[in-house]
């Protein structure tokens, strides 16, 4: 059993299949969100600040920070960033850029030990991030693309899930330190998608036994009612073996938590129950 240790300065987050799901709150990130973006051109970090209490009181594990848009320095940005979460939440942190100067900039402030996101099969990637991860003793999210691109079938994501694996142990990276991100396209492009989604999650398990991760609003994208495709996509990738979901938190727990029940995840369902009763409680006070 491979367990994935990520911490801040007083939490650590075990990803494994022993244990529950964890969620990555994807909030902190421009794309698509003019207001956040607006702040990250300023200077301002009250809404990154927001985001990340907002998210962690909905039941966040780990926060993923991303400041890449048009007009803003990585390299200056992201480690004022990740200070700002820092100082308000306790929980570890997934560090999201492509800009090998700004991830070390992030690396060289962060407490403890965070997740990299994002590693890929490309040459050009696995050069300029992987000696990072090395150096800093951090973990790191594997997109299984290529410089051929993001493979369309089910078999092209495993072999590049081992050349990136492979790689990074030829580093000295351990397989605990790896998660795969199978990735996904919208379904509403090609119908295929998800069973060769699910099909790479059991197989990369079964092959390389490292934990996998997934990003699953993308599988929706372009589609009416996007959250109900997102629920049953998530409850279907918890089953396939999934262990970390990148998601809207506040959106998709309730239904990782049921799939976690389901899949004997949750012992006498407490974690169900409890999160349960948190709704209840806020639906409750909303009403007098």
């Amino acid at each position: 059993m491979i367990e994935t240790k990520i911490s801040s300065t007083t939490r650590e987050v075990i990803i494994s299949d022993q244990q529950p799901t964890v969620l990555i709150g994807e909030r902190i990130n421009p794309t698509g969100k003019k207001k956040l973006q607006e702040a990250l051109r300023s200077g301002n970090m009250d809404v990154v600040r927001q985001e990340a209490i907002t998210q962690v009181q909905a039941g966040a594990d780990i926060l993923d920070v991303n400041v890449s848009t048009i007009g803003v320095d990585d390299v200056a940005m992201l480690p004022i960033a990740v200070q700002t979460v820092m100082s308000v939440v306790d929980v570890p942190l997934c560090l999201d850029c492509t800009n090998a100067a700004a991830l070390e900039a992030a690396l060289k402030i962060y407490k403890g030990k965070p997740i990299i996101n994002s590693v890929s099969g490309e040459e050009r990637s696995l050069a300029a991030v992987l000696p990072l991860v090395k150096k800093y003793g951090a973990a790191v999210i594997g997109l299984v693309q290529d410089d051929a691109g993001i493979p369309n079938s089910a078999e092209r994501r495993i072999e590049v899930a081992h050349k990136i694996v492979n790689r990074a142990e030829a580093m000295g990276i351990s397989r605990e330190n790896i998660l795969i991100d199978v990735e996904t396209f919208s379904v509403g492009a090609d119908p295929t998608f998800g069973p060769k989604v699910t099909e790479a999650i059991r197989q990369i398990k079964v092959q390389l036994g490292v934990n996998v991760t997934l990003a699953v609003s993308n599988v929706s994208f372009g589609l009416p009612d996007r959250g109900l495709l997102n629920n049953a996509f998530a409850a279907q990738a918890v089953s396939a073996g999934i262990n970390c979901i990148i998601a809207d938190v506040a959106k998709l727990r309730p239904v990782v938590l049921a799939a976690d029940l389901v899949m004997g995840k949750d012992k006498r369902a407490r974690r169900y129950i409890e999160a349960f009763r948190q709704r209840q409680s806020l639906i409750d006070s909303e009403k007098k």
